[in-house]
């Protein structure tokens, strides 16, 4: 497994960054698609975004790939918008990490018909705003009432992310007089940390599943207004083609379905060992009957 850095394709993100709010149908041809010798050269290309979630779905996928059916996979970490980006552009193959229907809604609104769905690979996914345990508001209703306690702050991720534009609106529907402070899961991660060390009241854009419901005594603020929607799914999305291409490849990523509860236990190995490749190694050990009901069947074994 390797990660790339193609200009070419960092390119193509960039022009279809600039159309694809303004332009419909945008994208075209590229190596990834034209390349009839694809399914021999057994190549293909993970996008993902630095989420706990996103690295250890797409970690698990690459090394099922490479050492079950012996391909060279590239994985590149990029925004939300570009994941998307690079299947309509047909720069990249898949991504395991569609929040849908509010998370990614627009993204696909946008892109949908550009690339292919191929529907959950786990159901009962959740967004909204995150507390500790100890903090004694339990609404978003509550939430001015407690500005001084919160330092009128709520901390956030990456500035493209869905649940970042569903928070922007919970401000306005709810008259929240707060800053969405925009950042990465790691520093939302840290700021919570460090706000439970000291018994701090904090309150984060969070989802499940996620290792620091494990590791942190965490609540969900109620949402009387659904802003953060109804519980979602996350979706497997891969570039159109693909299943042409490299029918064997499109196969695994068609069968891959998993619990929450799979998905937390990969993303707390990943947070233990601080590796991705190894913890990722390590849950396909332990759970090769899952891992095996993926598989095409020439490579189960």
């Amino acid at each position: 497994m390797k990660r790339f850095n193609d200009r070419k394709f960092l390119a193509a993100i960039a022009l279809v960054t600039m159309l694809v709010f303004t332009i419909a149908g945008c994208g075209g041809s590229s190596d990834v698609a034209s390349d009839s010798g694809q399914q021999a050269d057994k190549k293909v290309r993970l996008l993902y975004v630095q989420w706990a979630c996103a690295s250890a779905e797409t970690h698990i996928m690459a090394e099922i790939l490479e050492n079950y059916m012996n391909y060279e996979v590239e994985i590149m970490d990029v925004a939300a918008a570009a994941m998307y980006q690079g299947l309509a552009s047909k720069e990249a193959d898949a991504i395991f990490t569609a929040w849908l229907p509010l998370t990614h809604g627009d993204y696909m609104k946008q892109l949908g018909d550009q690339v292919e769905d191929l529907g959950p690979n786990m159901e009962g996914a959740k967004i909204g705003l995150v507390v500790p345990e100890y903090v004694t508001i339990n609404s978003i209703e509550e939430m001015n009432a407690a500005k001084d306690k919160f330092k009128g702050q709520i901390i956030g991720i990456d500035p493209g992310a869905g649940i970042m534009k569903a928070s922007t609106q919970a401000l306005a529907d709810y008259g929240l007089d707060y800053e969405l402070v925009e950042g990465s899961e790691g520093t939302m991660i840290m700021s919570l940390k460090e706000a439970i060390d000291n018994n701090e009241w904090v309150v984060v854009t969070g989802w499940t599943p996620h290792w620091k419901f494990a590791k942190y005594d965490l609540k969900y603020l109620e949402d009387p207004k659904t802003i953060y929607g109804e519980a979602e799914t996350i979706n497997t999305i891969v570039r159109l083609g693909l299943k042409e291409d490299l029918p064997d490849a499109y196969e695994l990523f068609d069968n891959f379905a998993w619990s929450p509860e799979d998905l937390a236990s990969a993303m707390v190995l990943a947070e233990e060992l601080g590796d991705p490749v190894k913890a990722a190694q390590q849950w396909i050990d332990q759970n090769q009957e899952l891992v095996q009901s993926w598989l095409p069947e020439e490579y189960k074994s």
